[in-house]
C-alpha cells in the first residue's frame, strides 16, 4: 500500500441502503434498472433513488454477490445495498465499484448463513479499504473504466450481431415471412414478377421505393434470395412448413460427436497433450476456456462447432470451438455436415427450450445421443439455408474477434486492478 494511503472503515466512507421491494416486482421491459441479487439486471417501472451508486448484492445462494456501478434513477431489491459516498469529496463511486469488486472473494468469506449466505451491514461497516486521494481514486477509476466500457461496447455489438441473426433466422425459417408474403401477393392476383418483389421487400426491410434505390446487384442478390421461397405451405408432423422443405432429424444436417472422458490420471493444467473441455467450467463467454488438457485424448470437436453441455443443470449451455478440444462425458459437438454452421447453430438455438423438455433424469437431467440425433427440425432447402449461412456467418466470425477481444481486455484489467487498488502500480 502506498505510504501516503490510510486505512478506513466503510461506514465513514459510505452509506448502506438497501432496496424495499421484492425481486418479483421486476416488470418486463420496464423503464427503469431493477437492481436485485442476481447477476443480470431487471427492469420496472417505477424508482426509488436517482443518484450514482455502487450496487451490491446482500445475499445469494452460492455466496456470490455481484457488484455494479449506476448513475441515474433505478429501483432495488429489498436484500441489494446502494452505497454512496458519504462526501463525494472524498469518495469517487467509480474508484468506489472497483474497490468492492476487487474485495468480494473476501467478502464472500465472511458472510454468514448457510443453505444461503448474507452480506450483513455489521460485516460491510467494519470492513477496512485503503483510501488514496480523490485524485488518485479519479486517475485509478478512469483507467479502469476505459478498459471496461470497451469491454461493455464489445459485447453491445456482440449481442446486436447476435439479434440480428435471431430475427433473420425467426423471419425466413420460423415464421416464414417471405413465403407467406409471397401467398398474400398470389392470392391477391399479383404478376409472378410482383410477388418476388413482395418478397425481396420483406427480406431487405425496404419499402418499393427503397428497393427501387439500391444498387443492382444487391437487387440481384435478393431476387436470387426470395426465388428460393416457394409460394405455398403445406402439413408437416411439425406443422404448417414452406412447400418443399423437409422435416429431417437433427442428425440429418449435423453430426453430433458425443464426448467421452479421457483417464483421469491424464488430466493436467500444465499444458500438456490436447485441450479439454468437460462442461460448464471449462466454458467462457464465448469460447471455451483453455485452462484443462490430457494426454490420453478420445473425440474431438473442430474449430466453429458448437460444444453444448449434455449433463446436469447446466444441459443445454453452449459455446463456439475456437480449435481442437477433446470432449470430456459432459459435452457434445455440433457440426455441419455441408458446411452450414451458422444456420445450424440458430437452428439449435431456436430448438433449444423445446429440446430441454426431452432430457431424462429429474436431479441429474441429461441428453443422451439418440435424444439429440432423432430430435426432428424443419431442414428448409440448402440452397436456403446455404444462404443464410453465408449471410450470418460474417456475423459469427465478427462476434468471434469480438469475444477474443473482450478476454484479452479483461485480462489486462485483472491485472491491473490489484496493482492499482494496492497502491503498487504508481500512476
Amino acid at each position: 500500500m502506498s505510504s501516503d494511503w490510510q486505512k478506513v472503515e466503510l461506514s465513514k466512507l459510505v452509506n448502506f441502503q438497501t432496496g424495499k421491494l421484492d425481486s418479483n416486482a421486476a416488470e418486463e421491459n420496464g423503464t427503469y434498472p431493477f437492481f436485485t441479487c442476481s447477476p443480470t439486471t431487471l427492469t420496472i417501472n417505477s424508482y426509488a433513488f436517482d443518484c450514482e451508486a455502487v450496487l451490491l448484492a446482500g445475499n445469494n445462494a452460492s455466496g456470490i454477490f455481484p457488484v455494479k456501478y449506476f448513475n441515474g434513477k433505478f429501483n432495488a431489491y429489498q436484500r441489494t445495498y446502494v452505497i454512496t459516498p458519504i462526501d463525494k469529496q472524498v469518495v469517487n463511486p467509480q474508484w468506489l465499484y472497483f474497490r468492492i469488486q476487487f474485495v468480494t472473494n473476501e467478502l464472500q468469506q465472511m458472510s454468514v448463513g448457510t443453505a444461503t449466505k448474507f452480506l450483513t451491514k455489521k460485516i460491510l461497516d467494519a470492513y477496512e479499504v485503503a483510501l488514496p486521494s480523490y485524485e488518485e481514486q479519479t486517475r485509478i477509476a478512469d483507467i479502469l473504466w476505459s478498459i471496461q466500457n470497451k469491454i461493455e461496447l464489445n459485447r453491445q455489438t456482440n449481442q446486436t450481431l447476435e439479434q440480428i441473426a435471431q430475427t433473420l433466422f425467426k423471419s425466413w425459417f420460423v415464421d416464414f415471412e417471405p413465403t407467406r408474403a409471397k401467398i398474400a401477393a398470389k392470392e391477391a392476383g399479383a404478376s409472378p414478377e410482383e410477388i418476388e418483389r413482395v418478397a425481396m421487400c420483406v427480406i431487405s426491410g425496404k419499402t418499393p421505393d427503397q428497393l427501387a434505390q439500391l444498387p443492382a446487384e444487391t437487387q440481384q442478390n435478393l431476387q436470387t434470395t426470395a426465388a428460393l421461397f416457394p409460394d405455398a405451405l403445406v402439413d408437416s408432423e411439425l406443422g404448417e412448413i414452406p412447400e418443399g422443405w423437409e422435416i429431417l432429424p437433427l442428425d440429418g444436417i449435423a453430426e453430433i460427436i458425443m464426448g467421452q472422458s479421457p483417464n483421469g490420471d491424464s488430466y493436467n493444467e500444465n499444458g500438456e497433450g490436447e485441450l479439454l473441455i468437460n462442461g460448464p467450467v471449462e466454458f467462457g463467454e464465448y469460447h471455451p476456456k483453455k485452462i484443462k488438457w490430457t494426454t490420453s485424448p478420445t473425440k474431438f470437436s473442430d474449430d466453429k462447432d458448437l460444444i453444448v453441455c449434455v449433463r446436469g443443470s447446466t444441459t443445454g449451455r453452449y459455446v463456439k470451438s475456437d480449435g481442437k478440444y477433446c470432449l470430456g462425458r459432459g459435452v457434445c459437438a455440433i457440426r455441419s455436415k455441408n458446411n452450414q454452421q451458422a444456420f445450424v447453430d440458430q437452428l439449435f438455438k431456436h430448438c433449444l427450450e423445446k429440446l430441454l423438455t426431452h432430457a431424462t433424469g429429474s436431479t441429474f437431467p441429461s441428453w443422451n445421443g439418440p435424444v439429440l440425433k432423432n430430435y426432428k427440425v424443419n431442414a428448409a432447402i440448402s440452397e436456403l439455408s446455404a444462404n443464410y449461412s453465408s449471410l450470418v456467418q460474417e456475423f459469427e466470425d465478427q462476434i468471434s474477434l469480438n469475444a477474443v477481444s473482450i478476454q484479452d481486455l479483461s485480462n489486462l484489467r485483472d491485472a491491473l486492478l490489484p496493482k492499482l487498488l494496492s497502491g503498487e502500480l504508481a500512476i
